[in-house]
């Protein structure tokens, strides 16, 4: 009787022990799914301004948004390295801009390739998303459109993060001269002009001008954005936006009076040699801005190419103190 009595217990603590190991198994198994759905990058396409604009999302749903606006001759595809690193705590999209990456690239007598017009097409993109509130990165191209999108929905913008994304004429170097030529006299001698602008030597020239060591470069970045810049009808594409760029020179005044009145949250991140945006565009913003704030990288262009672990570092610092 004893025996059976002691043998019950045993019994019942062994299923007791099981079943809570079980538990425990299950809740990490649960555990591990969420994590690893969380950092999962998801490749999307939505509608947008009547096109269909491909995006990159990771992150908590519920987490703080952040927008990553791509440059030129990139697409989102240059944040590869970015997003595990910010989507840990923060809900992460990146779209590739029209005429760019895995979006549309209408030809041109069906889509007028303006900074307002990507503008416009990326105000879509959020309102489809429905993106209430947002931190923006902003980088070369980018920055026009971000700081567009700045000016139109002031209520959104939780923060700036500026990565060589200019908006001072102190920071323009002098490869634009040939550009501002181009904005002073349209000519088709003046185009024709900027046709090396979009070769292979001048892509390969943005990622490695300025990097102390070129093995930090993956050839796929440069081989992938030539091979979008081949596209049939692209070189043209490619031309009218450097023609309209004189646009947003013009609304730098615009973009300053915004920092001034504003006074957002600013970070900007800056490949110290980039040979196109010089530091001085950096400095410009401590000027109309006190919550700017500026941190200098020894690289080039492409800051995220060679810095990505010191870039996100400083990111992730910036975002935890911004307000929801």
């Amino acid at each position: 009787m004893k025996r059976s009595y002691l043998h019950l217990i045993l019994t019942a603590l062994i299923f007791l022990s099981v079943s809570q190991l079980s538990g425990q198994s299950f809740n990490r198994i649960n555990s591990t799914k969420t994590i690893m759905e969380t950092k999962d990058v998801h490749y999307r396409y939505i509608k947008a301004n009547g096109l269909n604009i491909f995006y990159r999302e990771a992150g908590p749903k519920d987490a703080p948004v952040v927008l990553l606006l791509h440059g030129y001759p990139t697409s989102s595809f240059m944040f590869r390295n970015l997003i595990p690193v910010l989507s840990e705590k923060y809900h992460v999209i990146a779209p590739d801009l029209p005429g760019f990456g895995y979006s549309d690239a209408p030809p041109q007598d069906q889509f007028e390739y303006t900074f307002d017009n990507l503008t416009k097409t990326m105000q879509s993109f959020i309102d489809e998303l429905a993106l209430k509130r947002f931190a923006v990165y902003v980088f070369d191209y980018g920055a026009p459109v971000g700081f567009r999108l700045m000016l139109a929905n002031p209520e959104k913008i939780t923060g700036i993060i500026s990565q060589n994304g200019n908006a001072y004429e102190q920071g323009l170097s002098t490869g634009w001269n040939p550009i501002q030529k181009y904005w002073q006299d349209p000519s088709a001698e003046n185009r024709d002009a900027l046709k090396d602008f979009v070769a292979l030597k001048t892509t390969q020239f943005q990622y490695f001008e300025g990097v102390s060591d070129p093995s930090l470069i993956a050839p796929e970045t440069y081989t992938l954005d030539q091979h979008f810049l081949d596209r049939p009808g692209n070189v043209d594409i490619q031309l009218d936006l450097l023609k309209d760029y004189r646009t947003n020179v013009a609304l730098y005044p615009g973009f300053q009076s915004y920092f001034r009145k504003y006074k957002p949250q600013l970070l900007a991140v800056w490949g110290s040699e980039d040979p196109y945006f010089l530091p001085a565009g950096a400095e410009g913003y401590k000027k109309d801005n006190p919550n700017a704030k500026v941190k200098f990288y020894k690289t080039g262009h492409f800051a995220l190419e060679t810095h990505v672990k010191e870039i996100g570092t400083d990111i992730l610092a910036f975002l935890a103190k911004l307000p929801e």
